[in-house]
């Protein structure tokens, strides 16, 4: 069975008996506007439905997660659109597999046909693969709809994305689901045995996953009668769907960016949020601990002093605990960062610095401030005229540490939030005493 497919493989050449149908495949939709929860695509003004209001299919990428009608789609495309449909998965296929295909449709271009070519997680194709799809695309030989859980733009190669058109499927909200709910209650002719908060809990333990919702709703109504489940008995019942997280894919960058751009919006109950869904998704908590400790630096700055400590003393107290119990360490320098003071001030200042250092090459260090650890070195000038700060009566030289003609740039503007309040004012005293001293 296709894991994209939101109602199951297609019908063999010898469909067993309805009965022994799964729900799934008995609610298989048999137009596109069967389908729920995809109106952005097949709705009325859907892009979708507009391409073949046009008689312009073109090839395409259908991006979404499991379960959401990526398969379904395609098939009810090609009966719309009167193209030959032919399916085969990048798990099981390879280059040989891919030439028969290839060949059999240039047979029906020449019988005036057209082939949809479905290709299931084609993602799964390596690049070159990949590549043996332009030229039959660009003939016309076949219409291309591949069907991926992975971002097209990193797991496709560039030549092929260009020559597709990327649709994103939604995965499928609770009114998508409840109409599923209720077209299995129809095809059953019976309710399911579920009171309205467990009605509710199965819903949430699809995940957005319709055909993993139908497979739920087939168990419940193979119960006995025997009253409405609790939301308590259905969770002890039947297992929540895993939720969507793969530590080497998108899903690892989104909530890993998710819970930056909260802690930096201050908003702690979603960091923390974003924090369980990573801890829960099997994420290893020394990357968090070590994106959180670049948070520290790159988000708050001086402008918390005790940021970066709090951070490394999370990520210590982790490295001594383990999991579960040093997941709360983590979480209370998410709470720390989130809710400190936020200043990028350090993060620019560098920046600033590393474009002058590149710019201005090798200068040399202004000579009163260089050391003369050799007679040779004192006699050509190193260190002559230097002035000890701690000599001065405020302890403050006002001499210029810049090479010679560089001018003084101004790289770290701290902001008038936090700590950084105290730093602008003893930035502004020393200035003003260069400027005296100039």
């Amino acid at each position: 069975m296709s894991e994209d497919d939101l109602f199951g493989p297609p019908e063999p050449a010898l469909p067993p008996s309805s009965a022994a149908q799964p729900l799934a495949e008995k609610l298989r939709p048999k137009t596109l506007g069967d389908i729920v929860g995809q109106d952005h695509l097949l709705g009325a003004e859907g892009s979708l439905t507009g391409m073949l209001k046009r008689h312009s299919l073109a090839s395409l990428i259908l991006w979404g997660q499991p379960g959401v009608g990526k398969t379904t789609i395609a098939r009810l495309l090609a009966a719309q659109a009167g193209l030959q449909f032919r399916q085969i998965s990048a798990v099981f296929s390879g280059v040989a597999d891919l030439k028969k295909v290839f060949e059999d449709a240039q047979k029906l271009q020449r019988a005036g046909h057209v082939t949809l070519l479905f290709v299931d997680e084609i993602h799964r194709f390596n690049r070159a693969q990949q590549d043996a799809f332009l030229p039959v695309v660009e003939a016309g030989t076949i219409v291309l709809v591949g069907a991926t859980t992975e971002n097209p733009s990193f797991a496709l190669n560039g030549a092929l994305l260009s020559r597709c058109q990327v649709f994103v499927l939604r995965r499928l909200d609770d009114d998508a689901m409840e109409q599923l709910l209720s077209r299995a209650e129809a095809e059953m002719h019976r309710p399911l045995p579920l009171d309205a908060g467990a009605r509710a809990t199965l819903r949430a333990m699809a995940d957005g996953d319709g055909r993993a919702l139908l497979n739920m709703a087939e168990q419940l109504f193979a119960l006995p009668p025997d009253g409405e489940l609790t939301e308590e008995q259905l969770s002890r019942m039947l297992s929540r769907r895993a939720a969507l997280y793969d530590r080497d894919r998108e899903e690892h960058y989104n909530l890993i960016s998710a819970l930056h751009k909260s802690m930096r919006g201050s908003d702690a109950d979603a960091a923390l949020y974003w924090l369980a869904r990573m801890f829960a998704g099997g994420e290893d908590p020394r990357y968090i601990a070590r994106r959180v400790t670049r948070f520290a630096s790159e988000d708050i700055g001086l402008a918390d002093p005790q940021a970066l400590p709090q951070a490394l003393a999370a990520w210590e107290a982790y490295e001594r605990l383990g999991s579960p119990e040093g997941e709360i360490c983590i979480a209370q320098a998410v709470l720390y960062l989130a809710t400190a003071p936020k200043s990028n001030a350090a993060y620019k200042a560098l920046g600033a610095a590393n474009r002058a250092a590149k710019e201005t090459g090798s200068l040399m260090p202004p000579m009163n401030i260089l050391n003369a650890p050799t007679k040779l070195m004192k006699n050509l000038g190193y260190g002559e005229g230097y002035e000890y700060d701690h000599d001065s009566e405020e302890g403050f030289s006002g001499a210029n540490y810049f090479p010679e003609g560089m001018g003084r740039p101004d790289f770290y503007r701290p902001v008038e939030r936090g700590f950084e309040r105290e730093i602008v004012k003893r930035l502004a005293y020393w200035q003003k005493l260069r400027e005296e001293k100039a």
